[in-house]
């Protein structure tokens, strides 16, 4: 689903104002029109690459914003789209005349249309289910068509009810037989398992537990149409219009009503309260598309990126709330909570199985996004490992504290420890400061370009390390996934291009190499009447590296590619909507690194045992098993069948469980600062061994141990070489 203006991604360079125009707009006595007129003059002006206004964008507005507001379709008839198809190549016309007579023939019949499905869900609920009949439910409602008449609508509503219910009374079922649906998660991480008291099971019938499950989807889209439908008002689908031009640029411009841009300053003061998860609506369902790093979420490591959340229950309550087909900001009302409450949240997995997760609210922890180091043993070796979450820094004074600092910091007390060889792990690591990212490649190289940026019609610019300083000269292996994004990429680009670092991990990165700045609406309106107009995120740069290459869509590509449960899933800028291209410009002059490492070799080496390596293959079965489980979209409404299916995922999912057993022959220690901390901070040693613990079963982590010690081999054999020759 295209609507994502109230998901907030991590940027490379956030700017907040001083955007300037030719021009300034004079207040409208229609707010409506003054913020399409603002808008549209703001994207064409500052947009990095400005759109022209045709009948082909058109086109694609309006394809998607009637996805935007009937996903399911499950309200509009085919008369009805037939009424909106005369605007189908007209809405360009109607932004240059600041016109919303598409808006708003669409909404005037989306409220009629919602009005009289209150009637359609009330009668079909208030009959049973007939379980035991042999009928199909198909979740791809892109390639549904519209319905002819209402008796077609009632029955699209009637299957979809039935399949939101029999989910229900499959849980019902479980709870007479005693198998509720439990977490696995055996360590019983920071006490989230609590015991819970068990209570004797009342034995209803099969007619009592359908009828209960019936009455738990009535309350459902009781509250949906109450708290969501009924609470919408005219200003909020308009703010999804926008969004829907908007987001037609590139998938990170975005419009930012009053209370998202509210949110949007909450979250970078790092102000942050609940499970720590970003959440993006897609379609009916609602998908975890980032974890915070030092969130509750993030720690557990119960969710993962993907996940779809379905139901959501107060750890004081016993009924869950069906979040499916919610508002989004409505359901993150449910998740949120005061710290140190618990929130159970039943989800659906990246591989296919539903679990129920419960999760301990809290803040951010703002230390746990920072980096943090360990000696790690290896044979008769001391080599360190860095984990940094996000390219961090102090806005109000960059040098009190950033990640450059830090990550030096961190190199200079593993070197005490004499350390042979050190990883940079950037896995799930979304981005953030670009200066920060450019003094942390110089800590590596004696100087040099890092990468350029181009804005419109301006020259490129070249940002450098001008430090002649390294902070560390030897072996250096840095690890990345599909998550790694924006300054990781720049980073990881830049020590590939210079040889100076091999890259592990996932095919490529993200692709995201664009920044934003978020423009404040209200600066151009002189005098307005009409409160806060938001404001407006745009894409104003892109990034590329000293070879010239664009990081966009095609991210970095690693030296040694090793497969993970993402490896097959769209995860990537790729697989957005309206991303901007890859292109490239003239690369910079910059000397490669210096030294006696033999990549090409190493690189061959490690390819070789990935090749042979059983987990590894193990993690790609999963992967496209997970995969296949995604792209059904067909479900049995007989509960028989059903639940057969859901047997058998359970049983395939199974052999997949060694990929949670394994264990290397690695053991980590922490710095001796850290060690001396822990007398004081038993907290800190409890999250500093639980990450240990993690590392010892990480075969991406064993691989890039391995990587080193091939580096140094070879760094030590052709230095003898040329010492001989």
């Amino acid at each position: 689903m295209k609507r994502k203006y109230n998901i907030i991604l991590l940027v490379l360079l956030l700017a907040f104002g001083s955007c300037s125009f030719t021009t300034k707009v004079n207040d409208d006595p229609d707010k409506d029109k003054l913020l399409i007129q603002i808008i549209t003059l703001a994207l064409d002006q500052l947009h990095f690459e400005p759109k022209e206004l045709n009948d082909a964008f058109s086109a694609h507005i309006y394809s998607d914003y009637l996805e935007v507001v009937d996903p399911l379709k499950r309200y509009f008839l085919q008369s009805d789209i037939d009424d909106f198809k005369k605007f189908e190549t007209e809405i360009d016309d109607q932004l240059r005349a600041y016109d919303i007579s598409f808006f708003n023939l669409v909404h005037e019949r989306l409220v009629q249309r919602q009005n009289e499905a209150k009637s359609y869900y009330k009668e079909i609920l208030a009959k049973p289910f007939d379980f035991t009949k042999d009928e199909d439910y198909n979740t791809d409602y892109k390639s549904l068509e519209y319905v002819k008449n209402k008796k077609g609508l009632k029955e699209r509503w009637r299957k979809q009810l039935k399949f939101n219910t029999l989910s229900s009374y499959d849980a019902l079922m479980d709870q007479q037989k005693g198998e509720s649906k439990k977490v696995d998660n055996e360590d019983d991480i920071d006490g989230i398992n609590d015991k819970v008291e068990e209570t004797p099971v009342v034995k209803k019938t099969l007619k009592e537990i359908e009828l209960e499950a019936r009455t738990e989807t009535t309350k459902a889209l009781d509250n949906y149409f109450t708290d969501y439908i009924e609470d919408m008002d005219r200003e909020d689908w308009f703010s999804m219009y926008v969004n829907t031009i908007v987001e037609g640029f590139d998938p990170h411009t975005s419009y930012l009503a009053p209370i998202d841009k509210e949110r949007f300053d909450q979250q970078m003061s790092g102000k942050l309260e609940g499970i720590g998860a970003r959440l993006q609506k897609k379609m009916d369902y609602i998908k975890i598309v980032e974890l915070i790093s030092g969130g509750p979420a993030w720690r557990d490591g119960l969710i993962e990126v993907g996940d779809v959340i379905m139901k959501v229950r107060q750890g004081n309550e016993k009924e869950a709330i069906s979040v499916v087909g919610m508002r989004i900001d409505d359901a993150i009302k449910l998740i949120k909570g005061p710290k140190g409450t618990k929130v159970i949240l039943t989800m659906k997995k990246v591989d296919g199985t539903i679990k129920d997760i419960p999760v301990t609210r809290d803040l951010v922890e703002l230390e746990e996004t920072y980096a943090k180091s360990s000696i790690v043993r290896k044979d008769d070796k001391n080599y360190g490992i860095i984990n940094l979450p996000k390219f961090y820094v102090d806005f109000e004074d960059y040098k009190n504290r950033n990640a450059a600092t830090d990550i030096k910091l961190e190199i200079e007390r593993l070197k005490e420890a004499g350390i042979e060889g050190l990883v940079i792990d950037l896995r799930n690591n979304g981005g953030g400061s670009l200066k920060t990212v450019v003094d942390m490649a110089g800590l590596f190289i004696k100087d040099g370009p890092i990468v350029q940026v181009r804005s419109t019609d301006e020259a490129k610019e070249v940002l450098r390390d001008t430090d002649k300083s390294i902070t560390w000269d030897g072996p250096l292996v840095i690890m990345v996934n599909e998550l790694s994004a924006s300054a990781s990429e720049i980073l990881a680009a830049a020590m590939q291009d210079y040889k100076r670092a091999i890259i592990i991990g996932s095919k490529q990165t993200y692709g995201k190499g664009t920044v934003q700045n978020v423009l404040d609406l209200n600066r151009m309106v002189r005098n307005s009447s009409h409160g806060d107009l938001g404001a407006l995120k745009l894409t104003r740069q892109k990034f590329y590296r000293i070879n010239g290459g664009s990081t966009q869509l095609e991210g970095v590509k690693s030296d040694v590619v090793v497969p993970d449960r993402y490896s097959f899933i769209d995860i990537g800028e790729r697989d957005q909507e309206n991303p901007l291209a890859w292109d490239k410009i003239t690369p910079v002059d910059y000397e490669v690194w210096n030294s006696y490492f033999d990549y090409d070799t190493t690189i061959a080496n490690s390819k070789e045992r990935m090749a042979n390596n059983e987990q590894l293959k193990l993690i790609e079965n999963s992967a496209k098993w997970a995969k296949t489980k995604m792209d059904n979209n067909n479900y049995s409404l007989n509960y028989e069948k059903y639940k057969a299916d859901l047997k058998l995922n359970e049983e395939e999912a199974k052999q997949f469980d060694a990929i949670s057993d394994y264990k290397t022959n690695l053991t980590f220690e922490s710095l001796p600062y850290e060690q001396k901390m822990f007398e004081q901070d038993t907290v800190l040693r409890d999250k500093r061994n639980r990450w240990h613990e993690n590392l010892s079963k990480d075969v991406y982590v064993e691989e890039a141990l391995n990587v080193l010690n091939d580096l140094k081999m070879t760094y030590e054999i052709k230095k003898v070489a040329t010492i001989k020759n």
